[in-house]
Protein backbone atom coordinates (compact mmCIF):
# COMPACT_ATOMS: atom_id res chain seq x y z
CA UNK A 1 0.00 0.00 0.00
CA UNK A 2 3.09 2.31 1.04
CA UNK A 3 4.25 1.80 -2.81
CA UNK A 4 1.25 3.18 -3.89
CA UNK A 5 0.23 5.66 -1.84
CA UNK A 6 3.45 7.42 -2.83
CA UNK A 7 2.84 7.14 -6.77
CA UNK A 8 -0.75 8.19 -6.52
CA UNK A 9 0.42 11.40 -4.87
CA UNK A 10 3.16 11.42 -7.54
CA UNK A 11 0.42 10.99 -10.02
CA UNK A 12 -1.84 13.74 -8.89
CA UNK A 13 1.14 15.66 -9.87
CA UNK A 14 2.28 14.53 -13.44
CA UNK A 15 -1.14 13.86 -15.00
CA UNK A 16 -1.86 17.23 -16.62
CA UNK A 17 1.48 16.92 -17.95
CA UNK A 18 1.13 13.35 -19.52
CA UNK A 19 -1.89 14.16 -21.34
CA UNK A 20 -0.75 17.12 -22.42
CA UNK A 21 2.43 15.23 -24.17
CA UNK A 22 -0.01 12.65 -25.53
CA UNK A 23 -1.28 15.56 -27.80
CA UNK A 24 0.95 15.56 -30.50
CA UNK A 25 2.50 12.15 -30.46
CA UNK A 26 1.80 8.77 -32.22
CA UNK A 27 -0.53 6.52 -30.47
CA UNK A 28 -2.31 3.35 -32.15
CA UNK A 29 -4.32 1.25 -30.55
CA UNK A 30 -6.18 -1.23 -31.60
CA UNK A 31 -10.18 -1.58 -32.06
CA UNK A 32 -11.82 -2.91 -28.63
CA UNK A 33 -13.83 -6.25 -29.49
CA UNK A 34 -15.16 -9.09 -27.43
CA UNK A 35 -13.01 -11.96 -27.59
CA UNK A 36 -14.78 -15.30 -27.79
CA UNK A 37 -13.33 -16.87 -24.54
CA UNK A 38 -14.68 -13.38 -22.90
CA UNK A 39 -10.81 -12.52 -22.07
CA UNK A 40 -8.97 -9.86 -23.57
CA UNK A 41 -5.29 -8.22 -22.86
CA UNK A 42 -4.16 -5.22 -23.38
CA UNK A 43 0.19 -4.38 -24.00
CA UNK A 44 1.42 -0.90 -24.02
CA UNK A 45 4.42 -1.30 -26.83
CA UNK A 46 6.65 1.19 -26.93
CA UNK A 47 8.32 0.90 -30.49
CA UNK A 48 6.07 2.36 -33.28
CA UNK A 49 7.80 0.60 -35.66
CA UNK A 50 6.98 -2.87 -34.97
CA UNK A 51 2.75 -2.32 -34.46
CA UNK A 52 1.80 -3.96 -37.33
CA UNK A 53 3.97 -7.38 -36.58
CA UNK A 54 2.47 -7.36 -32.78
CA UNK A 55 -0.90 -6.80 -33.88
CA UNK A 56 -0.53 -10.07 -36.34
CA UNK A 57 0.81 -11.52 -33.58
CA UNK A 58 -2.65 -10.60 -31.89
CA UNK A 59 -4.84 -11.83 -34.63
CA UNK A 60 -2.81 -15.46 -34.84
CA UNK A 61 -2.87 -16.02 -31.12
CA UNK A 62 -6.39 -14.92 -30.85
CA UNK A 63 -7.08 -17.21 -33.70
CA UNK A 64 -5.20 -20.04 -31.47
CA UNK A 65 -6.44 -19.25 -28.13
CA UNK A 66 -9.52 -17.58 -28.27
CA UNK A 67 -7.97 -14.60 -26.02
CA UNK A 68 -7.99 -11.02 -27.73
CA UNK A 69 -5.00 -9.10 -27.42
CA UNK A 70 -5.19 -5.12 -27.60
CA UNK A 71 -2.22 -3.67 -28.98
CA UNK A 72 -1.38 0.08 -28.22
CA UNK A 73 1.71 1.22 -29.79
CA UNK A 74 3.34 4.60 -29.04
CA UNK A 75 5.85 6.63 -30.69
CA UNK A 76 8.25 9.49 -31.60
CA UNK A 77 8.32 12.31 -28.98
CA UNK A 78 5.50 10.66 -26.76
CA UNK A 79 5.64 10.89 -22.91
CA UNK A 80 5.34 6.76 -22.23
CA UNK A 81 5.98 6.52 -18.46
CA UNK A 82 3.87 9.81 -18.52
CA UNK A 83 1.31 8.55 -20.06
CA UNK A 84 1.14 5.25 -18.00
CA UNK A 85 1.55 7.12 -15.14
CA UNK A 86 -1.62 8.72 -15.62
CA UNK A 87 -3.92 5.08 -16.98
CA UNK A 88 -2.32 4.48 -13.38
CA UNK A 89 -4.05 7.52 -11.84
CA UNK A 90 -7.74 6.71 -14.25
CA UNK A 91 -7.74 2.99 -13.69
CA UNK A 92 -7.00 2.46 -16.85
CA UNK A 93 -3.62 0.72 -16.30
CA UNK A 94 -3.10 -1.96 -19.36
CA UNK A 95 -1.63 -5.88 -18.34
CA UNK A 96 1.42 -5.38 -19.98
CA UNK A 97 3.66 -2.64 -20.53
CA UNK A 98 6.90 -0.88 -21.66
CA UNK A 99 9.69 -0.32 -19.33
CA UNK A 100 13.07 1.01 -20.56
CA UNK A 101 15.34 1.71 -17.59
CA UNK A 102 16.25 1.62 -14.00
CA UNK A 103 14.38 4.40 -13.30
CA UNK A 104 10.96 3.42 -15.44
CA UNK A 105 10.87 0.29 -13.21
CA UNK A 106 11.28 1.96 -10.00
CA UNK A 107 8.39 3.86 -10.90
CA UNK A 108 6.29 0.66 -10.03
CA UNK A 109 7.96 -1.00 -7.58
CA UNK A 110 6.08 -3.30 -5.92
CA UNK A 111 3.60 -3.11 -8.47
CA UNK A 112 4.46 -5.46 -11.57
CA UNK A 113 3.97 -8.98 -11.20
CA UNK A 114 6.92 -11.49 -10.72
CA UNK A 115 7.95 -13.62 -13.74
CA UNK A 116 10.37 -15.59 -12.08
CA UNK A 117 8.52 -19.12 -12.57
CA UNK A 118 7.83 -18.74 -16.08
CA UNK A 119 9.51 -21.25 -18.71
CA UNK A 120 11.23 -18.85 -20.65
CA UNK A 121 13.28 -17.22 -18.09
CA UNK A 122 15.59 -19.97 -18.10
CA UNK A 123 15.55 -19.66 -22.16
CA UNK A 124 17.61 -16.04 -22.05
CA UNK A 125 20.14 -14.10 -20.06
CA UNK A 126 18.16 -11.06 -20.39
CA UNK A 127 15.36 -10.51 -18.18
CA UNK A 128 15.31 -7.54 -16.28
CA UNK A 129 15.41 -8.68 -12.21
CA UNK A 130 15.49 -6.37 -9.75
CA UNK A 131 14.44 -7.26 -6.02
CA UNK A 132 11.15 -8.39 -6.61
CA UNK A 133 12.69 -11.14 -8.98
CA UNK A 134 11.87 -11.17 -12.97
CA UNK A 135 10.07 -8.38 -13.60
CA UNK A 136 10.81 -7.54 -17.18
CA UNK A 137 10.11 -9.87 -20.89
CA UNK A 138 13.15 -9.07 -23.33
CA UNK A 139 12.09 -9.24 -26.44
CA UNK A 140 15.09 -7.69 -29.10
CA UNK A 141 18.54 -7.00 -28.57
CA UNK A 142 19.51 -3.99 -30.01
CA UNK A 143 22.40 -2.22 -31.04
CA UNK A 144 23.83 1.39 -30.93
CA UNK A 145 26.87 2.27 -32.58
CA UNK A 146 27.47 4.58 -35.89
CA UNK A 147 25.50 3.47 -38.77
CA UNK A 148 27.26 3.36 -42.12
CA UNK A 149 26.48 2.42 -45.97
CA UNK A 150 29.02 0.12 -46.69
CA UNK A 151 28.64 0.93 -50.14
CA UNK A 152 29.52 4.28 -50.25
CA UNK A 153 32.89 3.60 -48.20
CA UNK A 154 34.04 0.79 -50.48
CA UNK A 155 33.45 2.80 -53.52
CA UNK A 156 35.51 5.98 -51.43
CA UNK A 157 38.28 3.25 -50.26
CA UNK A 158 37.42 4.14 -46.56
CA UNK A 159 37.93 0.98 -44.29
CA UNK A 160 35.56 0.81 -41.63
CA UNK A 161 37.46 -1.51 -39.79
CA UNK A 162 39.65 1.02 -38.92
CA UNK A 163 37.22 3.45 -37.64
CA UNK A 164 38.58 3.04 -33.83
CA UNK A 165 40.60 6.72 -33.18
CA UNK A 166 39.75 10.04 -33.87
CA UNK A 167 42.06 10.78 -36.31
CA UNK A 168 40.72 7.88 -38.25
CA UNK A 169 37.52 9.60 -38.36
CA UNK A 170 38.61 13.04 -39.14
CA UNK A 171 40.70 11.45 -42.48
CA UNK A 172 37.50 9.42 -43.55
CA UNK A 173 34.85 12.36 -43.11
CA UNK A 174 37.25 14.29 -44.99
CA UNK A 175 37.28 11.99 -47.93
CA UNK A 176 34.00 11.38 -48.24
CA UNK A 177 33.04 14.91 -47.61
CA UNK A 178 35.61 15.63 -51.05
CA UNK A 179 33.52 13.49 -52.98
CA UNK A 180 29.97 13.73 -51.87
CA UNK A 181 29.04 14.63 -55.46
CA UNK A 182 30.83 11.38 -56.28
CA UNK A 183 28.95 9.41 -53.85
CA UNK A 184 25.83 11.09 -54.51
CA UNK A 185 26.01 12.52 -50.68
CA UNK A 186 24.03 15.30 -49.30
CA UNK A 187 25.96 15.12 -45.93
CA UNK A 188 28.66 13.31 -44.77
CA UNK A 189 26.70 12.33 -41.31
CA UNK A 190 23.15 12.74 -40.99
CA UNK A 191 23.16 13.84 -36.77
CA UNK A 192 19.85 15.36 -35.60
CA UNK A 193 19.67 16.84 -32.44
CA UNK A 194 16.09 18.29 -31.99
CA UNK A 195 15.51 18.78 -28.68
CA UNK A 196 11.85 18.38 -28.02
CA UNK A 197 10.99 15.01 -30.11
CA UNK A 198 14.52 13.67 -30.67
CA UNK A 199 15.99 14.47 -27.30
CA UNK A 200 16.34 10.30 -26.75
CA UNK A 201 18.21 10.40 -29.92
CA UNK A 202 21.15 12.47 -28.51
CA UNK A 203 20.72 12.86 -24.57
CA UNK A 204 20.01 8.80 -23.78
CA UNK A 205 21.62 7.38 -26.82
CA UNK A 206 24.53 9.29 -27.72
CA UNK A 207 25.38 10.58 -24.24
CA UNK A 208 25.39 7.02 -23.66
CA UNK A 209 28.57 6.32 -25.77
CA UNK A 210 30.50 8.77 -23.35
CA UNK A 211 28.96 6.16 -20.63
CA UNK A 212 30.49 3.07 -22.43
CA UNK A 213 32.43 3.28 -25.44
CA UNK A 214 35.60 0.76 -25.28
CA UNK A 215 34.13 -0.81 -21.89
CA UNK A 216 34.10 -4.39 -20.82
CA UNK A 217 30.33 -4.74 -20.42
CA UNK A 218 30.32 -4.81 -16.59
CA UNK A 219 32.47 -2.27 -16.09
CA UNK A 220 30.01 0.67 -14.19
CA UNK A 221 33.49 3.36 -13.84
CA UNK A 222 30.97 6.29 -15.81
CA UNK A 223 27.48 5.43 -14.23
CA UNK A 224 28.60 5.16 -10.83
CA UNK A 225 30.88 8.55 -11.22
CA UNK A 226 27.38 9.80 -12.40
CA UNK A 227 25.28 8.63 -10.25
CA UNK A 228 26.95 10.15 -7.47
CA UNK A 229 25.55 13.75 -7.45
CA UNK A 230 26.01 14.24 -12.06
CA UNK A 231 29.74 14.04 -11.97
CA UNK A 232 31.14 13.38 -15.64
CA UNK A 233 34.87 12.27 -16.05
CA UNK A 234 36.33 15.81 -17.60
CA UNK A 235 39.04 14.26 -19.70
CA UNK A 236 37.12 11.84 -21.11
CA UNK A 237 33.92 13.77 -21.41
CA UNK A 238 35.93 16.43 -23.70
CA UNK A 239 37.66 13.85 -26.13
CA UNK A 240 34.17 12.59 -26.03
CA UNK A 241 32.48 16.50 -26.86
CA UNK A 242 35.11 17.01 -29.31
CA UNK A 243 34.10 13.76 -31.33
CA UNK A 244 30.78 15.54 -31.43
CA UNK A 245 32.18 18.19 -33.10
CA UNK A 246 34.02 16.83 -35.39
CA UNK A 247 30.47 15.13 -36.72
CA UNK A 248 29.10 18.06 -36.61
CA UNK A 249 31.30 19.56 -39.10
CA UNK A 250 30.54 16.92 -41.49
CA UNK A 251 26.65 16.73 -40.84
CA UNK A 252 23.57 17.78 -42.73
CA UNK A 253 23.50 21.66 -41.50
CA UNK A 254 20.12 21.37 -42.67
CA UNK A 255 18.53 18.94 -40.54
CA UNK A 256 20.64 19.01 -37.55
CA UNK A 257 19.07 21.44 -35.69
CA UNK A 258 15.59 20.61 -36.21
CA UNK A 259 15.20 17.44 -38.53
CA UNK A 260 12.51 14.88 -37.28
CA UNK A 261 13.59 11.07 -36.90
CA UNK A 262 11.51 10.12 -39.83
CA UNK A 263 13.25 12.76 -41.87
CA UNK A 264 17.14 11.29 -40.76
CA UNK A 265 15.98 7.70 -41.28
CA UNK A 266 14.61 8.04 -44.67
CA UNK A 267 17.36 10.42 -45.60
CA UNK A 268 19.56 7.45 -44.71
CA UNK A 269 17.91 4.87 -46.33
CA UNK A 270 17.95 6.96 -49.59
CA UNK A 271 21.75 7.04 -49.52
CA UNK A 272 21.81 10.48 -48.87
CA UNK A 273 24.79 10.71 -46.04
CA UNK A 274 27.71 7.86 -45.27
CA UNK A 275 26.59 7.81 -41.59
CA UNK A 276 23.92 7.93 -39.59
CA UNK A 277 23.39 8.21 -35.75
CA UNK A 278 20.63 5.59 -35.36
CA UNK A 279 20.66 2.23 -33.87
CA UNK A 280 19.51 -0.91 -35.48
CA UNK A 281 16.08 -0.86 -35.16
CA UNK A 282 16.24 1.74 -38.38
CA UNK A 283 16.39 -1.64 -40.24
CA UNK A 284 12.92 -2.37 -39.72
CA UNK A 285 11.87 1.17 -41.01
CA UNK A 286 14.41 0.58 -43.81
CA UNK A 287 12.82 -2.26 -45.21
CA UNK A 288 9.14 -1.53 -44.47
CA UNK A 289 7.92 2.44 -44.73
CA UNK A 290 11.18 3.29 -46.17
CA UNK A 291 11.23 0.61 -48.75
CA UNK A 292 10.81 1.80 -51.83
CA UNK A 293 13.62 4.50 -50.92
CA UNK A 294 16.19 2.27 -50.37
CA UNK A 295 15.51 0.09 -53.03
CA UNK A 296 15.80 3.04 -55.38
CA UNK A 297 19.65 3.14 -52.91
CA UNK A 298 20.18 -0.16 -54.14
CA UNK A 299 19.60 -1.61 -50.68
CA UNK A 300 23.10 -1.06 -49.58
CA UNK A 301 24.71 -2.65 -47.42
CA UNK A 302 25.22 -1.61 -44.07
CA UNK A 303 27.50 -2.11 -40.59
CA UNK A 304 28.39 -0.06 -37.64
CA UNK A 305 31.34 1.67 -36.58
CA UNK A 306 32.51 2.60 -33.26
CA UNK A 307 32.42 5.98 -31.77
CA UNK A 308 35.87 5.90 -31.46
CA UNK A 309 36.20 8.94 -29.47
CA UNK A 310 39.84 7.83 -28.06
CA UNK A 311 41.93 6.09 -29.75
CA UNK A 312 41.20 2.11 -29.34
CA UNK A 313 37.87 2.52 -28.70
CA UNK A 314 36.64 -0.74 -30.96
CA UNK A 315 33.26 -1.39 -29.38
CA UNK A 316 29.14 -0.98 -30.09
CA UNK A 317 26.50 -0.91 -27.72
CA UNK A 318 23.69 -3.44 -27.12
CA UNK A 319 21.56 -4.48 -24.87
CA UNK A 320 18.03 -5.22 -24.21
CA UNK A 321 16.68 -1.89 -25.37
CA UNK A 322 13.28 -2.28 -23.35
CA UNK A 323 11.18 -5.12 -21.90
CA UNK A 324 7.48 -5.81 -21.26
CA UNK A 325 6.35 -6.04 -17.58
CA UNK A 326 3.08 -7.81 -16.49
CA UNK A 327 1.11 -4.90 -14.01
CA UNK A 328 0.33 -7.26 -10.56
CA UNK A 329 -3.28 -7.10 -10.00
CA UNK A 330 -4.14 -7.47 -13.57
CA UNK A 331 -4.81 -10.80 -15.91
CA UNK A 332 -1.85 -12.08 -14.86
CA UNK A 333 -2.13 -15.82 -15.78
CA UNK A 334 -3.44 -14.51 -19.32
CA UNK A 335 -0.49 -11.76 -19.64
CA UNK A 336 1.85 -14.51 -18.90
CA UNK A 337 0.33 -17.17 -21.14
CA UNK A 338 0.93 -14.30 -23.78
CA UNK A 339 4.21 -13.97 -22.78
CA UNK A 340 5.30 -17.71 -22.96
CA UNK A 341 3.54 -17.69 -26.50
CA UNK A 342 5.67 -15.26 -27.55
CA UNK A 343 8.73 -17.60 -27.56
CA UNK A 344 7.39 -20.37 -29.78
CA UNK A 345 8.62 -21.01 -32.78
CA UNK A 346 5.78 -19.65 -34.74
CA UNK A 347 5.80 -16.17 -32.82
CA UNK A 348 9.52 -15.84 -33.19
CA UNK A 349 9.42 -16.63 -36.81
CA UNK A 350 7.30 -13.04 -36.82
CA UNK A 351 9.27 -11.23 -34.34
CA UNK A 352 12.09 -11.86 -36.06
CA UNK A 353 11.98 -12.50 -39.86
CA UNK A 354 9.13 -9.39 -40.07
CA UNK A 355 9.76 -7.90 -37.04
CA UNK A 356 13.07 -7.40 -37.51
CA UNK A 357 14.30 -8.43 -34.12
CA UNK A 358 17.56 -9.99 -32.69
CA UNK A 359 16.08 -12.54 -30.39
CA UNK A 360 17.44 -12.81 -27.08
CA UNK A 361 16.24 -16.35 -26.99
CA UNK A 362 18.77 -19.36 -27.13
CA UNK A 363 15.85 -21.54 -28.38
CA UNK A 364 15.33 -19.31 -31.18
CA UNK A 365 16.31 -20.59 -34.65
CA UNK A 366 15.90 -17.68 -36.46
CA UNK A 367 18.50 -15.49 -38.03
CA UNK A 368 16.79 -11.49 -38.83
CA UNK A 369 16.83 -10.62 -42.43
CA UNK A 370 17.34 -7.18 -41.69
CA UNK A 371 20.05 -4.70 -42.73
CA UNK A 372 22.19 -4.83 -39.80
CA UNK A 373 21.45 -8.49 -38.34
CA UNK A 374 24.98 -9.71 -39.65
CA UNK A 375 27.28 -6.61 -38.26
CA UNK A 376 25.24 -7.46 -35.09
CA UNK A 377 26.12 -10.76 -35.51
CA UNK A 378 30.22 -10.08 -36.01
CA UNK A 379 30.43 -7.59 -32.83
CA UNK A 380 28.87 -10.16 -31.00
CA UNK A 381 30.39 -12.93 -31.68
CA UNK A 382 33.77 -10.75 -31.53
CA UNK A 383 33.02 -9.74 -27.70
CA UNK A 384 33.12 -5.89 -28.91
CA UNK A 385 30.00 -4.94 -27.74
CA UNK A 386 29.79 -2.37 -24.40
CA UNK A 387 26.80 -2.12 -22.10
CA UNK A 388 23.64 0.69 -21.95
CA UNK A 389 24.50 1.71 -18.49
CA UNK A 390 22.39 4.92 -19.80
CA UNK A 391 19.49 3.14 -18.84
CA UNK A 392 20.43 3.85 -15.05
CA UNK A 393 20.51 7.62 -15.85
CA UNK A 394 17.64 9.32 -13.64
CA UNK A 395 14.04 9.31 -15.30
CA UNK A 396 14.02 12.80 -17.43
CA UNK A 397 17.27 14.22 -17.68
CA UNK A 398 17.94 13.24 -21.48
CA UNK A 399 14.33 14.85 -22.32
CA UNK A 400 14.61 17.85 -19.44
CA UNK A 401 18.56 18.36 -19.70
CA UNK A 402 21.58 16.85 -21.59
CA UNK A 403 19.19 16.98 -24.76
CA UNK A 404 19.06 20.60 -24.92
CA UNK A 405 22.45 20.44 -24.25
CA UNK A 406 23.59 18.84 -27.44
CA UNK A 407 20.92 21.02 -29.75
CA UNK A 408 22.96 24.14 -28.31
CA UNK A 409 26.09 22.47 -29.14
CA UNK A 410 24.71 22.29 -32.62
CA UNK A 411 23.07 25.51 -33.01
CA UNK A 412 26.46 26.99 -31.77
CA UNK A 413 25.69 28.67 -28.98
CA UNK A 414 28.51 26.56 -27.16
CA UNK A 415 31.40 25.85 -28.24
CA UNK A 416 33.17 22.42 -27.08
CA UNK A 417 34.67 23.80 -23.90
CA UNK A 418 31.17 25.67 -23.27
CA UNK A 419 29.82 21.88 -23.90
CA UNK A 420 31.61 20.30 -21.01
CA UNK A 421 31.27 22.87 -19.01
CA UNK A 422 27.06 23.03 -19.52
CA UNK A 423 26.35 19.57 -19.53
CA UNK A 424 28.74 19.08 -15.98
CA UNK A 425 26.72 22.30 -14.80
CA UNK A 426 23.33 20.79 -15.85
CA UNK A 427 24.00 16.85 -14.42
CA UNK A 428 24.67 18.33 -11.09
CA UNK A 429 21.70 20.35 -11.06
CA UNK A 430 20.06 16.76 -12.04
CA UNK A 431 21.33 14.55 -10.00
CA UNK A 432 21.32 17.30 -7.31
CA UNK A 433 18.03 18.38 -7.38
Amino acid sequence: MKAKKVLAILLALVLTLALVACGGSTTTTSTTTSSSSGTTIRLVNGKIEVDAMLKKLAEMYEQKTGVKVEIESMGGGIDIQGTLKGYYQAGNMPDIFVNGSDADFANWDGLLADLSGEAWVADTDAAYVNKDGVVGFPYTTEAIGLAYNADVLERAGVDAAGLTSPAAYKAAFEKLDSMKDELGLTAVVGYYTEPVNLYWSSGNHIFGQYLDAGLARDDTTYIDLLSDGGKLDTARFTAFAEFIGLMQEYADETMMISGTYDQEVLNFASGNYAFVTQGSWIGATMTADDKEAYEAAGNFKVGFAPYAFEDGIDTILTNSPSWWSVFKGSNEDAAKAFLQWLTTDEAQEVLVMEAGFISPFKSCKYVANDPFAQTMADYLAAGKTSNWHWQGMIEGIAQNYTGQVFNDYAQGKLDTAGFVETMEHVCANAYGG
